[in-house]
């Protein structure tokens, strides 16, 4: 209960700020309400979801929007569930919204299944012209564009940077979600580029917190084996899990986002999704305003994140290089 409070005050706060200075464009009389469905991958509580939804309405705030004045936002927290996803999309689509944000692609692809007519912008998705959220980067089509998080090729960094901390390591295990198009794209993405690392790859797949617990227990069991964690709802999800399981059984391991490090992961390497989503308000204020979502081109991260934990490097018993200190935008100790 008191989680869901904090999180109703946190939304009421950032949302609620009729007070604040409002851009001259948007003072206008009889102003229509607008509405935006939300559809997000985190559980509702989820401090980086809230984070992210945080950036997204001061975005908004920015750009003359007011909680109850000129807009109204409908949340829906998918918690990394499928058929949750399809579910909440459903929802959304039957208030009629003027727009939609989704947050990664598989918000995307359900609010677009659910109903096309809806303009949407995504905030992390990873390969939407492989995925099939859009024709391509620069003319998307249709009534959706937004923000890509990843590309493959960050696949063959976080492959690098595990080699460099861990040289010993020649089995690396890929934690990914196969149901999307991205899981595999990324898993073969790291494949390719493994024979020149001298390592062994193969996936462990993240259905369930068990599923999990099974792939990376048996991991452990082979010497001189290391994880690389891909970006992806599950993995979001169970992260305190994977970061757990990875600190018990010594196991080296690279992570996609800063609060991974930060909760006790080795090291991250990703962009800074909360940016993302705070770029994604100028692309809801832009199709409010009368801009259609295929004019937009869907734009790529402008920040990436190299953060180190040296607190668990130490407890490893790993020696940090030198060119691996220098590239650390942050180092936790």
């Amino acid at each position: 209960m008191r989680l869901c409070l904090r999180r109703r005050e946190f939304i009421a706060g950032l949302g609620g700020a009729a007070a604040w200075p409002l851009a001259a464009h948007a003072q206008q009389p009889a102003e229509r309400r607008r509405r935006i469905g939300v559809l997000m991958p985190l559980a509702a509580d989820d401090p980086e979801g809230l984070a992210r939804i945080g950036a997204f309405l001061q975005g908004l705030q920015e750009l003359g929007w007011a909680i109850g004045r000129n807009v109204q936002i409908d949340y829906r927290w998918g918690a990394g569930n499928t058929e949750r996803y399809r579910a909440y999309a459903a929802e959304l689509s039957a208030m009629a919204p003027d727009i939609a944000l989704a947050g990664g692609a598989v918000g995307a692809m359900s609010i677009q299944q659910a109903n096309r007519a809806i303009p949407v912008v995504f905030a992390g998705a990873t390969d939407p012209v492989g995925a099939g959220i859009v024709a391509s980067l620069g003319r998307p089509g249709g009534n959706i564009t937004g923000f890509a998080g990843f590309d493959y090729s960050i696949g063959g960094k976080w492959l690098e940077l595990l080699k460099q901390i861990s040289p010993r390591l020649t089995r690396i295990a890929v934690l990914r979600d196969p149901v999307y198009v991205s899981g595999g794209g990324m898993l073969g993405a790291i494949q390719v580029v493994a024979p020149s690392f001298g390592v062994e790859v193969s996936p462990i797949d993240v259905r369930d917190a068990d599923e999990i617990e099974r792939g990376i227990g048996a991991l452990a069991r082979v010497p001189a084996s290391g994880l690389i964690v891909t970006n992806n709802a599950m993995a979001l999800v169970h992260r305190e899990l994977i970061i757990t399981l990875a600190t018990r059984y010594r196991l080296p391991a690279t992570y996609p986002y800063r609060f991974n490090a930060a909760s006790g992961g080795l090291i991250s390497y990703g962009p800074d999704t909360v940016d993302l989503f705070r770029r994604a308000a100028g692309y809801v204020d832009r199709i409010l305003r009368g801009e259609k979502p295929a004019d937009l081109p869907v734009q790529t991260p402008t920040k990436y994140e190299l953060v180190l934990n040296l607190n668990t490097a130490k407890a490893l018993g790993l020696d940090i290089p030198a060119t691996v200190y220098a590239r650390a935008d942050e180092i936790i100790e």
